[in-house]
């Protein structure tokens, strides 16, 4: 039996080659920053501020069947056409009334509109469900 310091001969590697399962830490280390890289990459391009937004800022029920929904448009550049959906709903939160806007290019980023709503039931709130730059043929102003 040896007492020393020092291991017996032949039972220990002199020699530490770089470990299979250290190199697949560095190689899954690596791979987990790449995908969280991407993950917030993609995020900020879904999330960021859009280029165009509509809020509600007011509502005024006409009658019965009838909601005057009023909204700003904020948009990255007002040389562009935006459509909004505007719609109305009742107490119950069901869906009552909708209508697309076409809101034309101008000056200012930031657009007022008021839009006449028409209900198939009584109307309690109008707001503005969103805003896009794509503007369907149907909303666009004919071409000479």
């Amino acid at each position: 039996m040896t007492t020393g310091l020092t291991p017996p001969p032949g039972r220990y590697p002199t020699e530490r080659p770089v470990s299979t399962r250290r190199r697949w830490l560095i190689i899954l280390s690596i791979v987990v920053v790449a995908a969280g890289l991407t993950v917030a990459f993609v995020g900020y391009k879904k999330f960021a501020d859009p280029p165009v937004s509509g809020e509600a800022t007011g509502y005024d029920i006409v009658d019965a069947t009838t909601i005057d929904v009023q909204f700003t448009v904020t948009r990255s550049d007002p040389r562009e056409p935006v459509a909004c959906v505007v719609r109305a709903r009742a107490r119950d939160g069901s869906e009552v009334g909708r209508r697309e806007v076409l809101v034309a290019p101008g000056d200012a980023q930031q657009t007022g509109v008021v839009s006449r709503v028409r209900t198939s039931a009584a109307p309690a709130i109008g707001e503005v469900f969103g805003c896009s730059q794509t503007v369907p043929a149907y909303l666009r102003p004919p071409t000479d």
